[in-house]
């Protein structure tokens, strides 16, 4: 339904995972006996999350943990890791540096150019641990790069920025045909972000595997400010899934729909999922892991653009393993460790065997779920009312952008 937004614009409201409830249904069913694996391509994953191509959250050491636990994680085939042979000196340097410094300074590290035979070194590093190994490029640089990645091992790659589209127009250089590309690529590829329906449409026609759903959700990104783009992730998830329904019925092929951003807790994955997300990416939620290359920061890929930053560096506690974090024992009680006992958990209350059955489930729009009877919770700052201890003061984390 459209409202008026003032005599000549109307628009369709949209609602973020704060904003919306899944509603339980007239069967339960144990958590053990619920299968949450998905299908990427031709690699099964057991758990539905991919780790975020952040420099602060994957490294090829953290891309085999992730990937050993039944996950996949994305590295950054643009960032520090195929910038410096040893990029450890630069993560300290950057974990060190104070706010006001902080997004300068970035950009100078990164004015370091990206090195091939570092793109290649660090897929034989992921490759090594006997995982699936997984890279993003942008559309500005996939061309060049993407070769000596595949020579290297790459399983599957992913086309990442902000906005991407299918129908890219530009006077000044000849954009990437995304059909044709993909058309000719040896290996799965999944595309993004993106937040609509006819854009997800359109990617999905690409023959990717995979659209990336998400502009600007993420806890270290500020595209919404600095750009003013952007759909809440429930809309943006439910919309790009109805897409994926109209691909399938026009090709009989399925691409999966991968909500990426602007998840902390259990219950935001869950809701994820039921809006009709395949799997979810997260970044911040990572980022608190002790394994974490980022030592507490965590910051996007563009936070460090030349000439318009779109992100900020923030800080998180690293309080726990990356497999406390996605598996378990939680000893928080903010819904922020065990993300995939908690899908499982959800999806079990609610009485869903398998996740396409969970994109079935009922939804509403409930905003004070967050808020009811919760009241002591958030005068005390404990449980749902702590915001979580991955939170801290920002004061102390956030760039100058």
């Amino acid at each position: 339904m459209e409202v008026e937004i003032g005599r000549g614009k109307k628009g369709r409201r949209a609602y973020g995972f704060d904003d919306i409830a899944i509603v339980p249904s007239r069967r339960t069913r144990d958590p053990d006996d619920i299968d949450i694996r998905w299908t990427l391509g031709p690699y099964q994953f057991e758990l539905p999350l991919l780790g975020s191509a952040m420099d602060g959250v994957v490294s090829p050491e953290t891309a085999g943990i992730i990937g050993k636990l039944g996950c996949l994680a994305v590295l950054n085939l643009e960032g520090i890791w195929s910038r410096y042979e040893d990029p450890d000196e630069k993560l300290e340097e950057i974990a060190k540096l104070p706010p006001e410094l902080a997004t300068r300074r970035m950009q100078e590290i990164y004015s370091e150019p990206v090195k091939p035979e570092l793109i290649a070194q660090r897929i034989e590093e992921i490759k090594a641990h006997g995982v699936v190994a997984c890279g993003s490029l942008t559309p500005q640089r996939v061309a060049k790069h993407h070769e000596v990645a595949l020579e290297a091992g790459l399983d599957i790659l992913v086309i990442q920025g902000t906005v991407i589209s299918a129908e890219h127009v530009s006077a000044q250089t000849e954009p990437l045909n995304l059909k044709e590309f993909i058309a000719e690529l040896a290996i799965p590829c999944v595309v993004g972000g993106c937040a609509s329906y006819n854009t997800g449409l359109h990617l999905m026609r690409t023959g990717a595997v995979g659209v990336l759903v998400g502009v600007g959700p993420g806890a270290a990104c500020t595209t919404r400010g600095v750009l003013g783009i952007g759909v809440p992730q429930a809309t943006a998830i439910a919309d790009v899934a109805a897409a994926r329904g109209q691909h399938m019925m026009e090709t009989g092929n399925y691409c999966n729909v991968i909500a990426d951003g602007g998840m902390r807790t259990g219950g935001d994955v869950s809701k994820a999922i039921a809006c009709g997300a395949d799997a979810v990416m997260v970044g911040s939620p990572l980022a608190r892991a002790k394994e974490a290359p980022g030592r507490g920061y965590h910051w996007g890929m563009a936070t460090f653009h030349p000439s318009l930053p779109r992100g900020a560096r923030v800080a998180t506690h690293q309080d726990g393993t990356i497999e406390q974090i996605l598996l378990g024992p939680a000893q928080e009680n903010d819904g922020t460790f065990n993300l995939m006992g908690a899908l499982r958990t959800s999806m079990a209350t609610c009485g869903y065997a398998d996740i396409p059955e969970f994109h079935r489930a009922e939804v509403m729009v409930a905003p004070a779920l967050m808020s009811e009877g919760k009241q002591l919770q958030r005068e005390q700052s404990v449980g749902m009312g702590s915001n979580g201890r991955a939170t801290v003061n920002t004061a102390v984390a956030v760039s100058d952008d």
